[in-house]
């Protein structure tokens, strides 16, 4: 493999700072034995889901996160790992974990959102969570709700009262 030289690690690591800076939420995970068109297929899928995944020397990963809200998962960077990233705080990991129980090589160590780290089970229950949009159309819905039924009960009392006078109208009529 070709040595990188400084400047170019130090681009590296400068881009890196700033995707891992502005992330909502980072899934750390190994890659071991993945092949190409797997890795494609993982990266169009995060796409899709307006996340991103990356696969960057531990060392220079580790020193993109200094400075960073990520900077307490830097222990997970050992071994062949890669990095998805979304600034929505679960479309990464509803991704990874969905891509993990799938495919077995893709083994997620753990990551973070809103600036804590969670272990591999946090992850989990982060993907189990419902996304952004869904919690949006649910408060929607919510708030949809009292505004129709309280338009039924006002107009209740009126039907009523029309069927009243429509009642006394055919009584006098016959």
């Amino acid at each position: 493999m070709a040595r990188m030289d400084r400047t170019k690690k130090a681009e590296v690591v400068e881009g890196l700072n700033g995707v891992l800076g502005d992330a909502g939420s980072v899934v750390v995970a190994h890659y071991t034995g993945m092949t190409v068109a797997q890795m494609g297929d993982l990266r169009t899928r995060m796409r899709a889901a307006g996340a991103s995944f990356k696969v960057s020397k531990n060392r220079l990963v580790v020193r993109a996160l200094k400075g960073t809200a990520a900077e307490g998962i830097a222990h997970l960077f050992k071994g062949p790992t890669g990095i998805a990233v979304s600034s929505d705080p679960i479309a990464a990991s509803k991704v990874a974990v969905a891509y993990a129980k799938e495919n077995d090589k893709l083994v997620i160590l753990g990551g973070m959102v809103g600036g804590v780290a969670i272990d591999a089970n946090g992850v989990k229950t982060l993907a189990e969570l419902p996304s952004l949009d869904e919690l949006r159309g649910k408060i929607c819905g919510l708030l949809k709700a009292p505004a129709t039924k309280l338009a039924g009960i006002i107009a209740a009392p009126a039907g009523q009262l029309a069927r009243v006078i429509g009642a006394y109208s055919q009584k006098e009529a016959a």
